[in-house]
């Protein structure tokens, strides 16, 4: 996972990460596991500066076509 190498790189627990853009550790286990559906602008801002990188450094773009089985709530 990209986000993994890149906290291990720098340094930072999930803790330490979570806290300093301010999501929860479980959310950053979800962008860590490539399960997030949508991230915010903001949230992408705070990951790009406290990791000092580019948002094409954390986000790949996946061509799977979605699960039809999974739904999203309204």
């Amino acid at each position: 996972m990209v986000l993994d190498q890149l906290l291990q790189d720098r340094g930072l627990s999930v803790a330490e990460f979570s806290n300093a853009i301010g999501i929860s550790a479980a959310n950053v286990a979800v962008l860590k596991n490539g399960r997030a559906r949508a991230i915010r602008f903001s949230t992408l801002d705070a990951i790009c500066g406290v990791l000092n990188c580019e948002p094409g450094d954390v986000l790949r773009w996946d061509q799977t076509p979605p699960d039809p089985e999974v739904t999203v709530a309204p």
